[in-house]
């Protein structure tokens, strides 16, 4: 680019979002073609891999509304959603939020958060490796000490709340279970981790998403207890002790000194 003018960058990378802007003025190819043909050349490969991008983070989201209705909805967000980052990995994250606001897709009103869930499974996958906390460290405490153990988490471990079917839709469009009629639209809550080198999505019974919350948050496994039951009178303990170690979502325990408590 010769001599550019003030805002030029700008206008250039409004150009490569929006394929009826035209070429910024002044651009030039060093070998002579016409400057326009490769601006278009680079301006539909900027599109293709950000829709890529978006295509291989939300797989579910695609095939639910089809590849089509979702090149326009990918389309519309990198528009207004400019990469800032030059790694492709932290792209997508507004996007849950912008299919929650997308007019045309007003009537599925759940797919937001199936966007929001697979978010979480990429943020998963990417996280750091940790070794999950054995079976045996909870053996090896005395039984009046099991209240007051503190866990640390997995750094994969996320939880989703969501007053709709979420993991059942996300499942039943990632190949995790058949495609079938939903009878009960009741919320779901999810546990999204990756112990090992698969990301696991656990659908949570009732009270376990208040008490992984907690455990998550620092309190002790009592105090989680009393908080799920709060949340809900029919929290079942043993279940969610059991779901805690089959999902190996922590990685380090301790017990709590009475100097400790808050």
């Amino acid at each position: 680019m010769m001599n550019p003018e003030p805002g030029t960058q700008a206008q250039f990378a409004a150009a490569l979002r929006e394929a009826d802007l035209p070429m910024p003025q002044g651009l030039c190819a060093w070998n002579g073609p016409d400057p326009a043909r490769r601006f278009e050349v680079y301006r539909n490969n900027v599109r293709q891999g950000l829709l890529g991008a978006l295509s291989s983070r939300f797989p579910a989201v695609e095939r639910i509304v089809g590849r089509d209705f979702f090149t326009l909805m990918a389309s519309e967000f990198i528009s207004v959603n400019p990469p800032r980052s030059p790694v492709l990995l932290a792209y997508g994250e507004a996007f849950a939020d912008f299919v929650a606001h997308f007019e045309a897709a007003r009537s599925l009103v759940w797919l937001a958060d199936v966007a929001r869930l697979e978010w979480a499974r990429g943020q998963a996958y990417h996280a750091a490796d940790a070794e999950p906390l054995a079976a045996t460290a909870f053996a090896a405490l005395a039984p009046e000490a099991l209240g007051d153990a503190v866990l640390t988490p997995h750094p994969s471990l996320s939880l989703l709340s969501s007053p709709f079917p979420v993991a059942t839709l996300w499942a039943m469009n990632a190949d995790e279970m058949p495609l079938a009629p939903i009878a009960d639209w009741s919320g779901e809550d999810a546990l999204i981790v990756r112990p090992h080198g698969l990301v696991r999505v656990y659908r949570l019974p009732p009270g376990a998403h208040a008490f992984f919350s907690a455990l998550s948050g620092g309190e002790s496994l009592g105090e989680s207890a009393e908080t799920a039951l709060a949340a809900m009178p029919d929290f079942d303990l043993t279940a969610a002790l059991a779901l805690l170690i089959e999902a190996e979502a922590f990685i380090a325990l301790h017990v709590r000194e009475t100097s400790d408590a808050r």
